[in-house]
């Protein structure tokens, strides 16, 4: 697996993913990490002919985190190669066929694409918490979490998908929901932990989410789905979050 680090940053975190990685995985494709110093720019993968490209900013290379964010970034890589529908299933297609014939506020719409990063996210960490220690993992979701929560308005992600400056406190559960679901996935997770009371501040805060649904729908994701599979699963989920404040209503 050829790893290939540009713009003066760190290479040892990257170096350190890729032998964890090639324990049980390998990569056809050369990958090649471009740092940037702005500090807010997402982490961002793109898969070409040559290569897969990963651009992150000197702020996440450099921190605490920045081994396990590259082991997944590069299971998100493997999951490509492998053609898991997962990281094949165009989004916009899934949500046209959720949402047709439906008005969905913007906020809305853009949580569904943030729920389906989830469901991409659920494949590629079921490689990383096989194969890379998982303390560290809960530790971020359980901090993420209770920032998402001091941050979500008082009318009322977790994950590695970046949250908005103020918490929404609808997509803060379904990010809780991921959260438990992924960990319960690996038993990477004690009944005690705090997380728990945290997800169940978060599920409170939006009484119109049927947060122990999600939590079920990620948890149970087939390990190996067909196309359709796939497909009607993340219809599914997205439908049931576009519409949660008509079925509370109802």
């Amino acid at each position: 697996m050829d790893v290939r680090v540009r713009g003066g940053g760190p290479v040892e975190p990257f170096f350190s993913a890729r032998d964890l990685l090639a324990t049980e995985y390998d990569l056809e494709q050369p990958v090649v990490v471009q740092i940037r110093d702005n500090p807010d720019e997402r982490t961002m993968v793109g898969h070409y002919d040559d290569r897969h490209e990963l651009i992150v900013s000197r702020r996440a290379a450099t921190s605490a985190m920045a081994r396990e964010l590259a082991l997944h970034e590069f299971a998100h890589m493997a999951r490509y190669e492998e053609g898991h529908p997962s990281h094949l299933q165009p989004t916009e297609e899934a949500l046209f066929l959720a949402l047709a014939g439906r008005s969905v506020e913007r906020r809305k719409l853009s949580h569904c694409y943030q729920i389906a990063n989830h469901m991409k996210d659920i494949y590629a960490d079921d490689i990383t918490l096989d194969i890379g220690p998982t303390a560290k993992l809960v530790d971020f979701m359980e901090s993420s979490l209770a920032r998402a929560l001091v941050e979500t308005p008082s009318s009322a992600p977790v994950g590695w998908t970046r949250l908005t400056e103020t918490a929404d406190p609808e997509i803060t559960a379904v990010n809780a929901a991921f959260a438990l679901a992924l960990l319960e996935r690996h038993d990477a997770i004690d009944a005690d932990h705090r997380l728990y009371d945290l997800a169940a501040a978060a599920a409170a805060d939006a009484p119109s989410i049927p947060f122990p649904q999600f939590k079920t729908h990620f948890r149970s994701l087939g390990n190996d789905p067909d196309e359709s599979e796939y497909r009607k699963a993340l219809v599914d989920v997205t439908r049931t979050y576009a519409l949660s404040n008509e079925q509370a209503a109802d």
